[in-house]
């Protein structure tokens, strides 16, 4: 990238992270196929964990933090990490990667509306438009499951649950963030999640480990190495340059690669009033949550959990 302005190369980092959280769905779909939801999430995330390690070494980080801080850490780590993977695992697994990255996308929405019940933040005229239109929009593309002989909306109850999930892991996050790094904040949250994970993957069928195959590992590591690991960093550099707010609708193209790479590689094919309450959702958010201007470059603090 030599010749490439800073600015460019957050651009393309930002972008570069959207699609590789875009095609995490997939991965998860497929894995799905031979692993129980949360012996993926293990794995996925001892393999983040791991590879944190020899970054935080090379950059001198220094992972320490303060005693007080330990329930924000563990908190954190086990809404953000176990519990909303226990959610959205489960979620992938009854309904298509297409919905569920359609649903997961209107998380910001929900995060902007709680933090403006809880701590009174301003919010313009156009961020309760944008709210309006994803909630119209997730139920325009929940809709056409419900009455179903097979209705798959406990995936979407699932999904739903995810959503809550995240927004109690931002709350739980707001002592530590500004702290402590991104890095240092986003390791201790994979290694409690990760822990918190291991009694629910313990709980499950372990037949998997005998029939694990080539597709389902390397769709593993994917989720581990590039997901959770390299895509934190990525975005770590997005938010460095760009700032958070500019930075955040970069992540609009998450559900859109999502659909795309489903229809493509799974066969995955949403109905007329899904893809309509796809885009009415992704617009919505898109409305809410975009910065009036171009944000000035800010500094890092904990990146978004990828999905």
């Amino acid at each position: 990238m030599a010749g490439m302005s800073k600015r460019s190369v957050a651009v393309i980092c930002a972008v570069t992270v959207s699609v590789i959280w875009g095609l995490s769905f997939l991965s998860t779909k497929v894995a799905l196929v031979v692993m129980p939801p949360m012996s993926i999430a293990v794995v996925r995330f001892a393999i983040a964990v791991a590879v944190l390690v020899p970054v935080a070494v090379a950059r001198r980080e220094n992972f320490r933090f303060e005693l007080r801080d330990l329930p924000s850490m563990v908190g954190s780590g086990l809404l953000g990490t176990t519990l909303y993977f226990l959610c959205e695992n489960n979620g992938i697994k009854r309904i298509t990667a297409s919905e569920s990255s359609l649903v997961v996308a209107t998380i910001p929405v929900l995060t902007m509306l709680v933090d403006r019940a809880l701590f009174k933040t301003s919010l313009r005229p156009r961020a309760y438009l944008g709210a309006g239109l994803s909630v119209a929009g997730v139920a325009l593309i929940v809709a056409p499951s419900l009455g179903g002989a097979a209705s798959p909306i406990g995936g979407f109850a699932f999904m739903g649950g995810a959503a809550v999930c995240w927004v109690a892991y931002a709350l739980v996050t707001k002592p530590v963030s500004g702290k402590y790094s991104g890095l240092s904040i986003t390791f201790w949250q994979s290694f409690f999640g990760m822990l918190g994970c291991v009694p629910f993957a313990l709980a499950e069928d372990r037949s998997w480990i005998g029939a694990m195959n080539m597709e389902v590992a390397l769709n593993v590591l994917f989720l581990g190495l590039l997901c959770s690991a390299a895509g934190y960093l990525l975005y770590i550099i997005a938010i460095n340059e760009l700032g958070a707010g500019a930075s955040s609708v970069f992540l609009n193209l998450v559900p859109v690669v999502s659909v795309i790479a489903a229809f493509l590689f799974l066969g995955e094919r949403l109905g007329g009033l899904s893809l309509v309450g796809g885009a009415v959702a992704i617009g919505g958010v898109y409305l809410a949550t975009a910065p009036e201007r171009a944000s000035a470059p800010a500094g890092g603090g904990a990146a978004p959990r990828e999905p």
